[in-house]
């Protein structure tokens, strides 16, 4: 079984003009990482033209579908009927992108199934991480 989920998105980027620019995305979640999601976005859809993830906690997004939530880089919230925004908020300025909340619940169900939520301790493998630490290999 795989430990690791990747589902391509179609991002709509939120600019100050009345039309929204599809960009591609890819929502990932690694099950030796089992509180986090990411989001990556490749270099084309960035203005620094270089490929850009941002990775945030599974809670954050699972709860943004149905309510707003998040205070700090990364904000989540459900906006009209079917569609999920999400915040990256960074020195440079912020970023808003609208995703199909259906897609994000998709993607939710596939990682629930790999790592349930409330067990994703069971999977940290801290006594391996601990020792590549202390041997300096991570």
């Amino acid at each position: 079984m795989s430990t690791v989920i990747e589902q391509a998105v179609e991002a709509r980027l939120v600019a100050s003009a009345p039309s929204m620019e599809t960009v591609p995305a890819t929502l990932r979640y690694d099950r030796q990482d089992p509180f986090a999601v990411q989001m990556a976005f490749p270099a084309p859809a960035t203005l620094e033209g270089v490929d850009v993830a941002w990775a945030f906690a599974r809670e954050l997004l699972a709860t943004g579908v149905d309510r707003p939530a998040g205070v700090g880089d990364v904000r989540v919230r459900p906006f009209g009927y079917d569609r999920t925004v999400v915040e990256f908020h960074a020195p440079e300025g912020v970023a808003m992108v609208h995703i199909r909340t259906s897609e994000v619940r998709r993607f939710l169900e596939r990682a629930q199934h790999l790592v349930p939520s409330g067990l994703e301790h069971r999977f940290l493998e801290l006594d391996q991480r601990l020792d590549e630490l202390l041997r300096g290999t991570c």
